[in-house]
């Protein structure tokens, strides 16, 4: 089986010229030729291309890219390995710059006009309006939300600094508090719920308990807060949701 330059280049999202000034390079050269003169590929010479774009898409130059294709040491799967070890780093850099964009739009929403270093400096790896998301998703056009929003947008950098240190004091109570050992329903992780709650109705909007358990729900089926909060300490997400449960029963008991 063999195609033509017209069919690789559709295959592979390339233009024919580009096949062309491969094969005048003597990067990529058609295994066939037409009776007519015409290049026909093999599918070993679409592996090849495949090789060559993977090399490309990575910022490899052409020369260096027919080098290291051309080394009779090289194992084609050691290619792979390479590339896929590559494209991974690549794309974790992609995501850490999706996440400034995200940070970025987020300040914007909020009426913030900081530098990107500002915007670090203030969210750090969280996002400061995870709350007030889910609560549009689960009460969107409420009088709850509206609220949320209102007070989002009078905030100042330094209102979102002490709402990130606040956090962050939270976070490294509650840690230590289960490497301690503490149950969920002992007094001291229910008052650490309590507190949860509070820091919301404080900074978002209302939390009533109802609302409270609705979130410590949302915490182990949402994947993103569970990840979110194991990562803190392992079962914490499940532990959290224990404790705001009892927090709530033993206040409308």
């Amino acid at each position: 089986m063999s195609y033509s330059v017209g069919q690789v280049a559709g295959f592979a999202g390339v233009t024919v010229r580009t096949l062309h000034h491969y094969d005048d390079i003597g990067l990529l050269v058609p295994s066939e030729r037409s009776h007519a003169g015409h290049r026909r590929y093999s599918d070993a010479d679409l592996d090849r291309l495949q090789q060559i774009l993977f090399y490309r898409e990575l910022g490899f130059p052409l020369d260096e890219v027919a080098a290291l294709l051309d080394d009779p040491a090289a194992d084609p799967r050691a290619h792979l390995r390479r590339q896929h070890e590559l494209l991974t780093a690549r794309i974790e850099k992609l995501q850490k710059m999706a996440a400034a964009v995200e940070h970025a739009m987020e300040a914007r929403k909020m009426g913030i006009n900081l530098t990107p270093d500002e915007k670090f400096e203030v969210f750090g790896d969280k996002d400061p309006e995870r709350y007030a998301e889910e609560a549009e998703q689960r009460w969107g056009g409420t009088d709850v939300y509206a609220e949320s929003q209102r007070r989002a947008a009078r905030y100042t950098k330094d209102d979102w600094k002490r709402i990130t240190a606040a956090v962050n004091d939270w976070e490294e109570r509650y840690t230590a508090l289960m490497a301690a050992g503490e149950p969920p329903t002992g007094e001291h992780a229910m008052d650490m719920a309590e507190e949860h709650r509070l820091h919301i109705g404080t900074w978002y909007f209302e939390c009533p308990y109802e609302m409270h358990t609705c979130l410590a729900e949302m915490y182990v089926s949402d994947e993103r807060f569970k990840a979110y909060y194991d990562s803190m300490h392992e079962g914490l997400a499940a532990h959290l949701k224990d404790a705001i449960l009892g927090n709530a029963a033993r206040h409308t008991a």
